[in-house]
């Protein structure tokens, strides 16, 4: 990757990686209508019940949110790692280039399409340093065992 590519691309690893950071602080510091004195409609045992699950539905939305921020943080740092250690842009699983729009639309991606594919089929993430994906099938067609 060209140095001025490479510096572009980081740049836009950063700003994502700050704006999610900036997000989860703001998540990390809102006040939920559970942490005030009392609840709105304290007279009405309806209105307790509805505004208790609307409290719950609010704090469920506010958890999934700031975690699916954290692993967002902690993906776009790695993309960072991996572009200081040259091999931003290389699938983990294959080692075969990442197409390019592909890093574009999602910068913090670190498997191809191929790759993603076959993790979403077996249902599992991506992690570095496991056995490809098709390390089984490339197993099979050599001793002529696949179907």
């Amino acid at each position: 990757m060209k140095t001025n590519g490479r510096a572009n691309v980081g740049n836009r690893i950063r700003r994502d990686l700050d704006a999610a950071l900036s997000r989860l602080r703001q998540l990390g510091g809102a006040v939920t209508v559970m942490d005030l004195a009392g609840t709105i409609g304290e007279n009405s045992g309806f209105a307790d019940e509805v505004d208790q699950i609307q409290v719950n539905a609010s704090r469920d939305i506010g958890l999934a949110t700031r975690e699916l921020l954290q692993e967002r943080a902690k993906r776009l740092s790695a993309a960072l790692d991996r572009l200081n250690e040259g091999a931003y842009g290389v699938c983990v699983e294959c080692t075969e280039p990442i197409a390019r729009a592909r890093l574009e639309a999602v910068p913090e991606v670190e498997t191809c399409v191929r790759c993603q594919a076959g993790l979403e089929r077996l249902g599992r993430q991506s992690a570095s340093g496991r056995q490809s994906v098709f390390a089984g099938v490339e197993d099979e067609e050599e001793d002529g065992s696949a179907t």
